[in-house]
């Protein structure tokens, strides 16, 4: 499962030019399941994701979670993460989980993510989104939970 963070001051994520889901300073969370992703992989990258140390304690440094901090998680579902561009100049997103387990695990992802955080929004799975962010840094990281 692939995720990609980033640290913010505010965000939102329109559909049709209605806001579905928007928070003030946290974690904007893009995510996409791979083919071979379980629950348990979701469970593991969730649990990194909120324990991660990328927010500011009083000295400045990066030594506080976004639940240290009672930041907000935006999350939202984004396939094209398992984008593999080595083969020419069209992407080819083959790694990415079929749409119906892709769906399955994003969503047990946002149950996991409501239950072990209490502010917790989402995007639109499958929609054509806008995401309006101010991005906090910026501090933008990738990661993956094989």
């Amino acid at each position: 499962m692939l995720a990609l963070l980033q640290r913010v001051r505010q965000a939102r994520v329109e559909v049709d030019g209605q806001s579905v889901g928007a928070i003030g300073a946290g974690l904007l969370v893009f995510v996409c399941a791979e083919r071979g992703d379980t629950e348990s992989t979701g469970n593991k990258l969730l649990a990194k994701i909120l324990k991660l140390r990328i927010f500011a304690d009083e000295a400045g440094k990066m030594n506080r979670s976004v639940v240290d901090v009672a930041g907000g998680l935006l999350i939202v579902s984004q396939f094209t993460l398992a984008a593999d561009t080595a083969g020419g100049n069209r992407p080819s997103f083959t790694n990415a989980a079929p749409p119906d387990e892709g769906r399955r695990l994003y969503d047990r992802f946002v149950a996991q993510a409501r239950t072990l955080h209490s502010k917790v929004q989402t995007g639109q799975f499958a929609a054509d989104m806008q995401v309006h962010l101010v991005n906090d840094g910026p501090v933008t990281i990738s990661m993956r939970q094989p």
